[in-house]
């Protein structure tokens, strides 16, 4: 970012004598906080600037989610939400917001990953790792052997193997 400082300030890079028009964050811990650059180091600044180094996978993710709605606090659909003060909930007759429908009913899964993840009862955003411990988790209880050649468990099996594929397929694994 440009700012005019009237030359009051000069480059912070050790030992350039240029005027620093140019603001960068002191760190990510301390964005509001500035060193000033001129054009030249301010370039170099910002290419080795990485907001995320040090933190770790956890980390990054939590950071993102935050920044995903702008650093405030959000709820649910449906949940939480009120029309007024009254806490009456809003109303959701299509069941749009994972609440029950008008009629009863909740809103099919409209394609196949969905299916999937119901059957493995999983909630997005998944990874690879979950979907597996997941299976295998299934898997050990579902097993025909574990269970005695039972003709439900066998159908229970084969819905869970067909689940697994497509969600690993869809995540590219």
């Amino acid at each position: 970012m440009r700012e005019t400082n009237g030359g009051d300030r000069s480059c912070e890079w050790p030992g350039c004598p240029d005027d620093g028009d140019f603001r960068a964050p002191k760190s990510p811990n301390a964005l509001r906080e500035y060193r000033w650059f001129c054009l030249a180091h301010i370039r170099q600044y910002n290419a080795s600037w990485n907001y995320y180094a040090g933190m770790s996978e956890a980390e990054v993710e939590a950071e993102t989610r935050r920044d995903s709605v702008w650093r405030r606090p959000s709820w649910p659909f449906g949940g939480a939400a009120r029309i007024d003060g009254s806490g009456a909930p809003l109303g959701d007759p299509f069941g749009l917001f994972g609440e029950a429908r008008a009629d009863g009913g909740e809103r099919p899964a409209r394609t196949a990953e969905e299916r999937a993840m119901i059957v493995l009862d999983l909630n997005p955003p998944i990874t690879t790792t979950a979907v597996k411990a997941r299976y295998k988790e299934l898997v050990k209880r579902h097993h025909p052997d574990a269970n005695g050649g039972d003709k439900a468990s066998e159908e229970r099996f084969k819905q869970i193997n067909s689940a697994y594929e497509t969600i690993m397929n869809s995540l590219g694994a």
